[in-house]
């Protein structure tokens, strides 16, 4: 078995506040640590791939802040102790500084996280 730590992931990406790592986990899953700052909005970056949202599945945990979810049908707001599943078709905001872990399929997680660097021109 295998711990993962914040300060072990590599950085996958970061700026403007952002923090984001993440590591393969095992099982075709990878683990992440992100941080995304208050008013941070990821639909931008998103722009492109099927119905503009992130098409990947999450399983996480919310360690601090709010952070909303809007899909094709609606949206919902995340807190602070909440465990959630995002299922793939979503776009999310921080409504507030927020921490969140959370667990995806490896493969999947890549292309979007490709997608957004692309996006972000580097």
């Amino acid at each position: 078995m295998t711990a993962f730590t914040r300060d072990g992931t590599p950085v996958a990406m970061e700026g403007g506040g952002l923090d984001f790592r993440k590591r393969e986990a095992g099982g075709g899953m990878s683990v992440a640590f992100i941080h995304l700052p208050e008013g941070t909005d990821l639909a931008p970056a998103l722009k492109g791939l099927d119905g503009d949202l992130c098409q990947c599945p999450h399983w996480g945990y919310v360690f601090k802040g709010r952070i909303r979810m809007r899909t094709a049908t609606g949206e919902e707001v995340y807190e602070a102790g909440q465990a959630y599943y995002w299922g793939p078709g979503h776009a999310p905001e921080a409504l507030e500084d927020v921490d969140v872990v959370e667990f995806s399929p490896t493969a999947e997680f890549d292309a979007v996280i490709d997608h957004v660097k692309a996006q972000a021109g580097g």
